[in-house]
């Protein structure tokens, strides 16, 4: 099997060559899909002087679309048998995709989400961010009766045939209940395994807001009815 790791990159100058490195080092991407999203802080130019090399490929958006766009950039890019989202923030660990990669290698799943809630080592910080995030997993789970602990983890990883078929809308960080409600609706078979998180704060430049909750709610409510 050969695994395309997709990196959705906005605005990370000092993080990006630190993630790929990190991702490298595991020794298990088939290739590594780098997708800038309209980065006016030097990610750009960073990128530019990677493409081609090590298995990195660098796709540019002209301007910032969000981090849903950029993702289903590097979807449709990959040639890999495995897909895998990684984040460039450093909030998730690559040492982790061994486990994540586990189940699929196994045979029994489909898709793997990894969790920030399954007791696995992470920074103490941001309580209300916990619980929006533990609120929107509930509400996944009463819609599409489920037993997830962590739908909007950025660690993702599922088998191309996933997506045959799925066709996705989201351009924002409402990508990950889109993703999630079509997968559950579909009946795809989903594990989750725990993962080390060292979550950033608003200081250290996260980019997640109070509406992208919101914009997850009607999401998840939106596509429980259609598609």
């Amino acid at each position: 099997m050969k695994l395309s790791i997709i990196i959705p990159v906005y605005n990370e100058v000092e993080s990006i060559q630190v993630i790929l490195k990190r991702v490298q080092e595991q020794k298990l991407a088939h290739e590594i899909v780098v997708v800038d999203d309209g980065s006016k802080d030097g990610t750009r130019d960073v990128l530019q002087t990677l493409d081609g090399k090590d298995g990195i490929r660098v796709i540019l958006h002209e301007k910032n679309k969000g981090k849903g766009a950029a993702v289903r950039t590097g979807m449709a890019a990959a040639q890999g048998d495995i897909l895998l989202i990684q984040d460039a923030d450093l909030e998730y660990d690559p040492r982790d995709i061994p486990n994540l990669l586990q189940p699929i290698e196994e045979g029994i799943a489909d898709v793997v989400y990894g969790s920030r809630f399954l007791g696995r080592a992470h920074r103490v910080t941001m309580f209300w961010h916990l619980v929006a995030n533990k609120m929107l997993t509930f509400m996944t789970n009463i819609l599409y009766n489920t037993i997830l602990t962590d739908m909007e983890t950025g660690y993702k990883v599922f088998r191309r045939e996933v997506l045959d078929g799925m066709v996705l809308h989201a351009n924002s960080f409402d990508f990950e209940p889109e993703f999630t409600a079509k997968i559950l609706k579909r009946k795809f078979r989903i594990f989750e395994v725990p993962i080390t998180f060292n979550p950033r704060d608003y200081a250290q430049g996260k980019k997640i807001k109070l509406q992208d909750a919101f914009q997850a709610v009607w999401t998840l409510l939106k596509y429980r009815f259609v598609e």
